[in-house]
């Protein structure tokens, strides 16, 4: 009788099955596309690995806004401190920085991924990299092993599949999983990219690209109407704008887009933390100060020189011009692009570089506890695979962790009871 549990995909979803599944007694096969483990896990946090989140377990939710409340049973089986506990169970030492974010403390992703493959090894699971994966066996709607591109064929009591979304391909998420599923009768919802830079129609981004703003607030308008905001930090780029809120804003834009939306429009409050009245005194004690200058150089202390002109040309006026001409009437005007300052959001940078997939296999034909496939009997599915993506933070490796443990352990212990 085979009792192997095959697990397809090596990112952290497939690592944390496989570790779960061997600490639970099974006998582990880990099948990776790639010629090394953790790819993916090694560019996360930009390097650095941010593994979760020190939030409550109800605000980790609320953030993962693709379908949050399909992982409620499997994160409060293995929450944010329960994965604190693995890692540093392993001997890495973690950290909690500004925003809840857990890091390593050597702030190296690497440690992160050797931890996991020592214990992997620790646990006697069989890792076979540069392995791809063609198709599932089934018989009767069960699973009973995996076709490799070869040709040969592997049996299997049950199967994981963590083989990511088709955001960075370079680290093995190239949508493969997609195909498999949808080959077993599994619906897959459609995928767009999630956490993305976010490409503008104006041009003068060139301009000051490379110019990063702290402390600013960013609001999304569909048609006028107000999406989302989120404040902090942002960058200029030679196609538009990226960086923490932007990619946090990316999502809704990704969605509306996709969904053939117009009128999308980004507005940037460069003084968020005065009110429009504290602005206007602001500027006329500048204006009063520089009542001689040009324009160019009255705007000194308000804003980066190189978007002075930017902000002036949006609210038409003339850099050339003399402070002291200019009326109280052009004045508001000014204030009032320095809370809002347009940009029109034409598109996204492409899924290969969004850091995060949204859409994948539909979550009502997985069993939300277990992980376990509703259509074919001890077929698991974890990560990024699945219709669930969260905002930065934490919260989507902590998404594939509950997961991949979930399925792990329950690839076990349901064969026990069949």
């Amino acid at each position: 009788m085979v009792n192997q549990i095959v697990i397809v995909g090596a990112g952290p979803a497939g690592m944390m099955a496989a570790a779960a599944a061997a600490e639970c007694g099974g006998s582990v096969l880990l099948l990776e596309k790639m010629p090394r483990v953790g790819r993916k896990m090694m560019i996360t946090g930009k390097g650095r690995c941010n593994v979760t989140s020190a939030d409550d377990v109800p605000d980790i939710i609320r953030n993962i806004i693709g379908n949050g409340r399909f992982l409620n049973s499997s994160l409060r089986a293995f929450d944010n401190a329960d994965v604190m506990a693995f890692f540093e169970g392993l001997g890495v030492p973690l950290k909690t920085e500004r925003g809840n974010r857990v890091f390593p403390q050597s702030d190296r992703a690497a440690d992160v991924v050797d931890a996991m493959m020592k214990h992997l090894r620790d646990q006697e699971v069989e890792i076979r990299t540069n392995t791809s994966v063609s198709g599932l066996l089934t018989e009767a709607n069960k699973i009973c092993g995996v076709r490799l591109v070869d040709g040969s064929e592997v049996e299997a009591a049950a199967v994981i599949l963590a083989m990511g979304g088709a955001s960075y391909p370079a680290t093995g998420s190239t949508g493969d999983g997609y195909v498999l599923a949808r080959a077993v009768g599994h619906t897959v919802a459609p995928i767009f990219p999630a956490l993305v830079p976010l490409v503008t129609r104006e041009t003068w981004v060139r301009e000051v690209q490379g110019l990063s703003l702290r402390n600013v607030r960013a609001t999304l308008y569909h048609a006028g109407k107000k999406e989302q905001d989120f404040f902090g930090e942002m960058l200029f780029t030679h196609f538009g704008v990226t960086g923490p809120i932007i990619l946090q804003l990316s999502r809704r834009a990704s969605e509306l887009l996709r969904d053939g939306k117009k009128d999308i429009e980004l507005r940037l409050n460069l003084k968020p933390a005065l009110t429009h009245e504290k602005l206007r005194e602001r500027v006329d004690r500048d204006f009063a100060a520089y009542e001689q200058k040009h324009l160019h150089n009255g705007m000194i202390d308000l804003l980066p020189k190189c978007l002075i002109d930017i902000v002036l040309n949006a609210a038409g006026l003339a850099p050339e011009r003399v402070v002291g001409q200019i009326s109280s009437k052009e004045r508001e005007r000014l204030v009032r692009v320095l809370q809002a300052l347009p940009l029109t959001i034409m598109g996204t940078r492409p899924i290969a570089e969004a850091i995060v997939t949204a859409g994948g296999v539909a979550t009502h034909e997985i069993n939300p506890r277990t992980m376990e496939s509703k259509i074919v009997k001890h077929l698991y599915f974890v990560g990024e695979l699945v219709d669930v993506d969260a905002y930065t933070g934490g919260y989507n490796l902590q998404a594939a962790f509950s997961m991949g443990h979930a399925a792990g352990c329950h690839s076990v212990w349901n064969l026990e009871g069949t």
